[in-house]
């Protein structure tokens, strides 16, 4: 039976209410970029929960474009939110690490600090929006999409650590599609997808394909050799991420 996108939309709002019931919580919460996959959650969970849902913006060394475009999708839905600025506290994390690293002759320059260093700012993100969440007795609602998902494009216990992943099962054009259904800012349509780790940095020239290919490979169409190959070896390498960490067998 083909549903209309309003229909897949209530029943994703519906889940969305059963799951907070079943976890005997009070609303939901969510991290704002500025980017659609958390402009269509923040609109997902303002329509399931209009009183009890919370988008938090969470700067840390990002473009203030993120920001400024955080704010209109947060206008736009209308959903209650805060803010909480990280730059000092990553630096300060960040400075620590490095130091003691140096100290103890682990490192001798920072050309290899670029991962870690991205990687702190999304688990410095999830962190700081679980601080807030458990204080309000709501889950956190992940922003990953299943081209995200099946190419491991999330930062382990980052962005990657939440409690529900409402649009887990769409592609990233249906993302497209139901963002433009609700409503969500043009602006932030038509930004490049990007998860703000550094100055410059995009999801398809990080990935070296395109999220349309992702796509297709998750639907299960045949897509260039070139792009298959990019696609399995980052499914492959990120297979740690979608699933619980190893354990050695009973002896």
């Amino acid at each position: 039976m083909d549903r209309t996108i309003e229909e897949k939309v209530n029943l994703t709002v519906d889940w969305l209410r059963e799951k907070v019931k079943d976890s005997h919580t009070n609303g939901i919460v969510v991290g704002v970029s500025g980017g659609i996959d958390s402009a269509l959650v923040a609109f997902l969970i303002k329509r399931a929960f209009p009183n009890n849902s919370l988008g938090i913006i969470l700067p840390c060394k990002s473009n203030p474009k993120d920001r400024e475009d955080a704010l209109k999708v947060i206008e736009a839905c209308g959903i209650q939110h805060m803010e909480v600025e990280l730059s000092d506290t990553h630096d300060l994390l960040l400075g620590n690490v490095v130091a003691e690293m140096r100290k103890n002759g682990l490192i001798d320059n920072d050309t290899n600090l670029r991962l870690s260093d991205a990687n702190l700012r999304a688990r410095l993100r999830m962190s700081t929006i679980y601080a807030v969440a458990n204080s309000l007795n709501y889950i956190v609602a992940g922003t990953d999409n299943a081209a995200e998902i099946h190419t491991g494009y999330f930062t382990k216990y980052g962005d990657g650590g939440v409690d529900i992943i409402p649009i887990a099962n769409l592609l990233k054009r249906e993302v497209y599609q139901w963002a433009q259904h609700l409503g969500v800012p043009q602006s932030v349509i038509d930004r490049p997808p990007s998860a703000g780790l550094w100055e410059g940095q995009t999801d398809e020239l990080e990935m070296g394909t395109t999220y349309g290919m992702v796509d297709d490979v998750v639907a299960g169409k045949e897509i260039p050799e070139k792009d298959r190959v990019i696609i399995e070896k980052l499914h492959q390498r990120s297979e740690h991420k979608r699933r619980m960490p190893d354990k050695p067998p009973i002896f």
